[in-house]
C-alpha cells in the first residue's frame, strides 16, 4: 500500500510540475510546447488551448452519438427500422452549429495573424539569412555589426558552459529584453525557414525576397531553435541560439562584439 501511495503521489507531484518543466530547449519525451517568452508565442497558446477546449467538446460529443445510435438502433432494439430520410430542423442545426464553430475559431485566429504580422516603430532591426548550412546575423542600427553562426561540433562542446549538442552555436546572436525588435529573413542560396518556438516565430528564409517577423522578449536567457525547412543534406545540422539579455547588457555586448568582428 505504501509503494501505491508513493506512486500515485509522484504521478501528482509530475503533473503539478509538468508545466514548469518546459525548457527553452527540446526535452526528451517532453509534452505541450516550450516556454512562451514573448507576447506572440503567448497568444498562439491561448488560441491552443481554445481550440483544444473545442476540439474535445467535439470529440466528446461524436463519441456520446455513436453510443446512443449503437444502443437505441441497434437490430434487437428496433426491429423495424424507420423510414425517414428528411428532417429539417436536424439539417438546420448540424449546418449552422458547425459554422458558428468555425466563427468561434476564425476571429482569433485572424486577430493573431494580424498581430504576428509585424510590428509599428521597432526599436531595433536584426537581419537574418539562411546559408547551406549555417546562419548569418546582421544588426544595421548598430554600425552594421554582422557575423556568421556555425553549430558546435561534438568533439569542440564545453559542457560546462553549458552547451548543447546540434542545439549551440560558436557565435550566439544577443538580443535584449523588453525591446520590439523586428526581424528580416531571407536566404543566400535555397530555401531555409527560421523557427525559434519559445519565440512563436517560423519565418520562410527565400531567396530574393526579404520575409518580416518580430519579437518581445520578457525573460532574459538562452533559447534554441533550428532550421524548419528541408534545404539540404545538413539541414539537420544548422541551429540557431539567442540570448536574450538586458539592455544594459545588449549595449556591453556590442562594444565587445564590435571588435570581435570588426
Amino acid at each position: 500500500m505504501a509503494k501505491f501511495t508513493t506512486i500515485i503521489t509522484s504521478i501528482l507531484l509530475a503533473c503539478l510540475t509538468i508545466g514548469s518543466a518546459y525548457a527553452q530547449y527540446p526535452e526528451p519525451y517532453q509534452l505541450g510546447f516550450q516556454e512562451a517568452v514573448t507576447p506572440v508565442a503567448e497568444r498562439m497558446h491561448d488560441l491552443h488551448n481554445l481550440l483544444l477546449i473545442i476540439i474535445t467538446g467535439i470529440a466528446l460529443f461524436v463519441l456520446a452519438l455513436l453510443i446512443y445510435v449503437v444502443i437505441r438502433f441497434n437490430e434487437k432494439s428496433n426491429p423495424e427500422p424507420s423510414t425517414v430520410t428528411h428532417n429539417t430542423p436536424l439539417e438546420i442545426m448540424w449546418t449552422l452549429i458547425p459554422t458558428l464553430i468555425l466563427l468561434v475559431i476564425a476571429f482569433p485566429s485572424f486577430k493573431l495573424l494580424y498581430y504576428m504580422d509585424r510590428v509599428e516603430d521597432p526599436e531595433m532591426t536584426l537581419k537574418v539569412t539562411g546559408y547551406q548550412w549555417y546562419w548569418g546575423y546582421e544588426y544595421p542600427d548598430h554600425d552594421g555589426l554582422s557575423f556568421l553562426s556555425y553549430m558546435v561540433s561534438d568533439d569542440e562542446i564545453d559542457t560546462q558552459k553549458g552547451q548543447l549538442r546540434n542545439l549551440s552555436t560558436d557565435n550566439v546572436v544577443v538580443l535584449p529584453i523588453d525591446t520590439n525588435i523586428q526581424i528580416i529573413v531571407t536566404a543566400a542560396d535555397v530555401l531555409h525557414s527560421f523557427a525559434m518556438p519559445s519565440f512563436g516565430i517560423k519565418t520562410d528564409a527565400v531567396p530574393g525576397r526579404l520575409n518580416e517577423t518580430w519579437v518581445r522578449i520578457t525573460k532574459p536567457g538562452t533559447y534554441y531553435g533550428q532550421c524548419s525547412e528541408l534545404c539540404g543534406s545538413k539541414h539537420a545540422f544548422m541551429p540557431i541560439e539567442i540570448k536574450a539579455v538586458t539592455k544594459e547588457e545588449f549595449e556591453e555586448w556590442l562594444v565587445k562584439a564590435k571588435e570581435e568582428h570588426a
